[in-house]
């Protein structure tokens, strides 16, 4: 890949990461629609931006939600089987909400990284040391951070 179209395809993920809508990203960058589209599906970019998207307090509330409609589930059907997995469904659900609730998870470190991302942008209008190679570094130490967190 030369390297004109690599620095398009860096700037096409953050602005994907960012919530840009793929037609927006073919414009801004000059590439098709297709090619964003393969970039998207290649680099597992859809995975990166659900992650960015969601807040630890909604994963908690989420589980919460879920915890209340098996609740609901168990009070209205009876059945044993259900009645009999309710303790550990349960039990699994606590310890993740406990989980969430003592540590950043890798939803904060990609949050944390987007916020970066902007500044560094930013930085670039106005500091010559922040060039596009230098922001390529960051992003992909960013990237195999969030991989290697994701695969524990």
């Amino acid at each position: 890949m030369a390297k004109t179209e690599h620095n398009k395809k860096e700037f096409a993920r953050i602005l994907y990461l960012q919530g840009q809508p793929q037609n927006y990203i073919a414009e801004a960058t000059g590439m098709s629609k297709v090619t964003i589209n393969k970039w998207v599906k290649a680099g597992g970019w859809d995975a990166l931006r659900a992650a960015a998207t969601i807040t630890r307090p909604e994963l908690v509330n989420k589980l919460l939600r879920t915890i209340n409609e098996l609740l609901d589930q168990v009070n209205t059907t009876k059945d044993p089987i259900l009645l009999a997995s309710l303790g550990d469904k349960l039990s699994k659900f606590a310890t993740t909400i406990e989980k969430l609730d003592k540590k950043a998870s890798v939803v904060d470190a990609i949050e944390v990284f987007m916020a970066f991302s902007k500044w560094i942008q930013y930085r670039q209008t106005l500091d010559p040391e922040v060039t596009p190679e230098l922001i390529k570094a960051f992003n992909k130490y960013q990237d195999l951070y969030i991989s290697e967190q994701l695969s524990k």
